[in-house]
């Protein structure tokens, strides 16, 4: 998926793999493991404490866990011919997970280092070119891939920012 999206998103829709085995079985440990990468910047930063460490796991767990929710009712609603059968359903579920699966491996990379790396930053622009090249995979109308492209990319870069933003001034530092 990463170095060949197009060819990605074949093997993923020829895979017929469940969205919810890929939820429960990858996506879900991700953000397990995301929580947990949030208490690394401890061995590095002795102004992190523990507390600071848990609710920043917590922040980024649901960060999330709720932007997959928010984008999949997002766009169902903005492209209700996405979600008219089964099987585009599922596709677009597809689509919005492995997105937000390789935003989380950037997250994991980031909590990781022991500065803000910025090619890890510009890393994440590379989602809009999983769009591009995701969007043959789906039931978009010729006439809407640019507008869809525009929409999708924003919402799956700028919804975990937002909830993040929105969890995060609960975080008590």
């Amino acid at each position: 998926m990463i170095t060949a999206p197009r060819y990605g998103w074949e093997v993923i829709n020829d895979s017929n793999i469940p969205t919810g085995k890929v939820f429960h079985n990858a996506y879900l440990p991700m953000l397990f493991v995301l929580a947990l990468s949030c208490f690394v910047p401890m061995i590095y930063d002795r102004t992190i404490t523990f507390t600071t460490s848990l609710m920043t796991g917590i922040v980024m767990f649901w960060t999330y866990f709720l932007s997959y929710y928010i984008i999949i009712y997002l766009i169902g609603s903005l492209y209700p011919e996405m979600v008219k059968t089964e099987g585009a359903t599922a596709r677009m579920n597809d689509f919005v997970l492995y997105n937000l699966i390789f935003l989380v491996l950037l997250s994991i990379l980031r909590y990781l280092l022991p500065s803000d790396f910025t090619p890890v930053l510009f890393l994440m622009l590379y989602v809009i070119w999983m769009v591009i090249r995701g969007t043959g995979s789906l039931f978009v109308k010729s006439h809407k891939v640019t507008r869809f492209v525009i929409i999708s990319s924003v919402l799956l870069l700028g919804m975990p920012l937002l909830i993040k933003a929105i969890l995060g001034l609960f975080i008590i530092k």
